[in-house]
């Protein structure tokens, strides 16, 4: 590797904070849904769950912060979540 290549930022687990973004769907229970989904893989601070939606209301963002324990729980986490078919986007 170069000194121009751009390396990804190695993250350091345990993360006790760790945010993340997903964009679905705006719908009645998808809220419910996506914590069911991340429930399975972490623990979710239920004091840290902001929503918003986007300004025609078709999307809706959720953002969660969650104790992260390693890479295969946020590949897990990730891949739960888009095949609930109501996810666009998990960041």
């Amino acid at each position: 590797m170069t000194d121009t290549e751009v390396k990804a930022p190695k993250i350091e687990f345990p993360q006790t904070d760790y945010p993340i973004k997903v964009i679905s769907d705006t719908g009645v229970g998808n809220k419910d849904t996506i914590i069911a989904i991340v429930l399975k893989h972490a623990t979710i601070n239920d004091e840290r769950i902001d929503e918003r939606q986007s300004s025609n209301g078709k999307y809706t963002t959720i953002q969660l912060h969650i104790v992260a324990t390693d890479q295969d729980q946020l590949y897990n986490i990730n891949s739960d979540l888009r095949a609930s078919g109501i996810v666009h986007m998990v960041l």
